[in-house]
């Protein structure tokens, strides 16, 4: 009698496969539905997985969402990049900004941008699941800003520190945006940036 076949162990190139296509469906279901209170064994099913499967390579439902969250900031750094890129061509800087800001502004957005902040402020708790979210959390998006500005002949430690105070004025009135939902007050509010920094 022939001995049943085992099947071949996992490579990590199979592993890593397979992480990353539950990760990119995870973060089309949280683009289109949000978070909320799912259950990891409902957020499976939406993916047609287990949560076993979820557990084994994310380690917990908050280890999942701090994975979709750095999936999203990448998404939102590439669209800025692309939109950085076409300033030498036609845009203005203030224009580039501007778009980048309707775009993060979009209520398409809201339910990535509340999942950020809440693991955010658990990160900033020390919450062990969270504490990874803050490895770039600033410098990813300060550096090529920087870099831009210098690039338009601003000594390095003014590039840095421009680059650095536009990114908390967007983090800060998209919080704003979210607790409020008073989107012409923050839009206001942004502008008025804008053209603080064009003297400046």
């Amino acid at each position: 009698m022939a001995s049943p076949k085992r099947k071949a162990p996992q490579t990590e190139s199979h592993r890593h496969n397979a992480r990353e296509r539950l990760l990119a469906a995870a973060v089309d279901f949280v683009a289109n539905h949000g978070v909320r209170e799912h259950s990891l064994r409902e957020i499976a099913t939406a993916l047609d997985t287990s949560h076993r499967m979820l557990i084994y390579h994310f380690g917990s439902r908050q280890g999942l969402f701090v994975e979709i969250i750095r999936v999203m900031e990448q998404q939102q750094l590439q669209a800025l990049q692309a939109m950085v890129a076409d300033i030498e061509a036609s845009a203005s800087t203030s224009d580039v900004m501007r778009r980048f800001w309707r775009r993060l502004a979009d209520p398409a957005l809201w339910p990535q941008e509340r999942l950020f902040f809440e693991v955010y402020g658990q990160a900033l708790q020390g919450e062990p699941h969270a504490v990874p979210l803050l490895d770039g959390i600033v410098d990813s998006w300060v550096d090529p800003a920087a870099a831009h500005g210098e690039l338009q002949g601003l000594p390095p430690r003014l590039a840095r520190a421009n680059a650095r105070l536009g990114l908390a004025v967007v983090r800060g009135l998209l919080l704003d945006l979210l607790a409020t939902g008073d989107t012409q007050g923050v839009d206001d509010a942004m502008e008025r940036f804008m053209d603080i920094a064009a003297v400046n």
